[in-house]
């Protein structure tokens, strides 16, 4: 049997490699000739002409991934051929392992990012030759301390509670696939105990506020425009970054977006207000941009901050603040949290729940139970 590294034209400019098993060829019962083949495709999906120096590295190290899966297939098939002991599965290294995986989450479009800037975390911890054979308890503990005690951000800071229990998870879930298919002799995650994970504020504007911000002056109005639309839709800055005047729909029920979410890909059919509609101004070519001079810099985080001062409002505000405004504003005039977290966009209700804690009616109602005391304030 003959093993080939094969590969073919997909979608997007991409490729898909896969091994070809040529067995040989026979003849059918109508006497025509048949190769005899089967297939294995490795998820793995290189560019056809990349361009960048970082697209080429990239393309390197799948193809220099897919053939070690080529290496490893062969050996298997002598190891059967010749009855020899079948040792060698687990000598893939575990960041040739991880990178599929990784890949494999960019194809799915399922949480790639964490899984990228995890990785980055787990090279400066992982020997670049250590297989997954060597992968012990202590090598799972060994990269929990590490995260802790020594790994950093960009800013040279130690890692947030959340950063940690989310690289961790990946690291995580990376060998857990690996005992799962057999590359792992024994379950190295049993007895190691994860990071828990931090909630961290969510900064908000209540309706007094939002409306003291409205009258206060911006440099940009543009900035201005758009910020207070993301209060009232709940769309994320990329998301209002990239709208296009194809998207907004004004139909006779009312104007709605139409948008494909850049963080999840999902399709959106957004329902908008008519306050909501008139930020948007007066439409224009189909192809243009919506906000036509908005930027991400911190040029215009300062700005925000600036007109936040000018309305009286010392928070620490940024543009997310403003999809925290409308998560907040709705649930806090009625809206049920299915609809909210619909509207948002999230993939699980749970993610939306964190902000029933900040308009919980009936801790309101508990700070007040107390009858006043006679008391005399100094």
């Amino acid at each position: 049997m003959k093993i080939s590294l094969k590969s073919k034209k997909i979608k997007n400019g991409k490729l898909s490699l896969f091994l070809e098993f040529y067995k040989g060829h026979y003849i059918d019962k109508n006497g025509i000739n048949k190769y005899d083949r089967d297939f294995e495709y490795l998820k793995l999906y290189p560019l056809q002409d990349p361009s960048t120096s970082d697209e080429k590295r990239k393309n390197k190290e799948t193809y220099e991934l897919a053939e070690k899966i080529l290496s490893i297939r062969k050996a298997e098939f002598y190891q059967g051929k010749f009855k020899l002991r079948n040792d060698k599965k687990g000598k893939i290294t575990f960041m040739d392992y991880y990178k599929r995986l990784k890949e494999e989450r960019f194809e799915a479009k399922a949480n790639y990012g964490n899984w990228d800037a995890a990785q980055k975390h787990i090279e400066k911890y992982c020997p670049p030759h250590k297989q997954l054979k060597d992968i012990d308890i202590e090598f799972v503990k060994g990269f929990k301390t590490y995260l802790n005690n020594k790994a950093k951000t960009k800013s040279d800071t130690p890692l947030s509670q959340n950063s940690k229990y989310t690289y961790f998870n990946k690291f995580k879930a990376a060998l857990r696939e690996a005992y799962t298919e057999n590359f792992l002799g024994e379950n190295v995650l049993r007895s190691v105990k994860g990071f828990e994970q931090g909630e961290s504020t969510r900064e908000y504007l209540t309706y007094s506020e939002l409306q003291a911000l409205t009258k206060a002056e911006c440099k940009y109005p543009m900035l201005k425009n758009a910020f207070i639309f993301s209060c009232l839709t709940g769309l994320r800055w990329s998301d209002i970054d990239k709208l296009r005047w194809s998207e907004v729909r004004d139909e006779d029920t009312g104007s709605r977006v139409i948008f494909r979410q850049k963080k999840t890909d999902g399709l959106e059919y957004l329902y908008v207000s008519e306050q909501s509609r008139k930020l948007l101004g007066k439409r224009t070519n189909e192809s243009d941009r919506v906000f036509r001079g908005l930027k991400y810099g911190a040029v215009y985080n300062t700005e925000i901050l600036r007109w936040c001062m000018k309305a009286g409002i010392t928070k620490h505000i940024t543009f997310h603040s403003a999809r925290h405004t409308n998560a907040v504003l709705l649930l806090e005039n009625g809206a049920d949290i299915y609809t909210v977290s619909k509207r948002l966009g999230h993939r699980e209700i749970r993610t939306t729940e964190i902000y029933t804690k900040i308009i919980d009616e009936k801790m309101k109602e508990a700070a007040n139970l107390i009858p006043e005391l006679n008391l005399e304030i100094y």
